[in-house]
């Protein structure tokens, strides 16, 4: 374990063993932070910079040049996950294990991140957003509140890989996307919006749309996905399908 001096945690918050914490830390009443974790772990040109000065490394170093990062009340971060430097939970956050949270990084409230995602940096992330396991969300990525997005989801950033141009996704409020979707660079998916499993979105998808295939159209609409939703809910829309 190896804990900053310069870190502001909290008499309430529980840090497990063999947990790094870095740089000017604050860590909130209540909060999780699971075994084996880092947090504050500085960005790559910090490391380059270490790297060419000395042959010999340790957190005493990272610890030196790290920013920290700030993780609100009641949060859990679970074992393996390592959150870099400049990133803000809000609170309530929770990950799963080995999730990646890359610096300058915003998440708002009551936020949850599944199990091997990736953050990759640069990204805001509104409230009560729900990620599921093993999803990738690229820089310039901004999600609003209340979305849902299903395991394996990819968004992109690049259209003509490896370019030297990236273009952010926007999702707006209380978007759902489905498993195995990827989202195409630059596109904005308006709110109240389903994107169907496995679909790939390369246009903007109008509010309250529902789209699904390759490439990704529009087959209805949220008022009849809620109303289908409902009525599975309650086992009437597999007797409907079955009768």
């Amino acid at each position: 374990m190896y804990i900053s001096p310069k870190a502001k945690i909290s008499k309430s918050a529980i840090v497990e063993g063999e947990t790094i914490i870095l740089g000017n830390t604050i860590i909130g009443n209540s909060t999780i932070i699971g075994h084996g974790t880092i947090i504050g772990y500085p960005v790559r040109s910090k490391i380059l910079q270490l790297l060419a000065s000395r042959k010999v490394l340790n957190y005493t170093y990272y610890d030196n040049v790290s920013s920290g990062s700030i993780i609100r009340t009641r949060c859990i971060i679970r074992t393996g996950s390592i959150i870099y430097e400049n990133v803000h939970l809000g609170n309530f956050v929770e990950t799963g294990h080995n999730v990646v949270i890359r610096e300058n990084t915003v998440i708002g409230n009551g936020s949850k991140i599944g199990t091997g995602t990736i953050i990759d940096g640069n990204v805001k992330i509104g409230e009560n957003v729900s990620i599921q396991s093993s999803v990738y969300i690229p820089p310039e990525t901004k999600i609003g509140n209340n979305v849902f997005l299903g395991p394996r989801v990819v968004i992109t950033n690049d259209k003509y890989p490896p370019s030297k141009r990236l273009l952010g996704v926007v999702i707006e409020d209380n978007v759902v996307v489905g498993a195995n979707s990827t989202l195409i660079a630059g596109v904005r998916i308006g709110k109240n919006s389903v994107i169907a499993a496995g679909a790939v979105v390369t246009k903007d998808v109008p509010p309250g749309s529902v789209v699904a295939g390759v490439p990704a159209k529009i087959i209805g609409n949220y008022e009849d996905y809620v109303r289908k939703r409902e009525e599975y809910e309650k086992g009437e829309y597999v007797k409907k399908t079955l009768a």
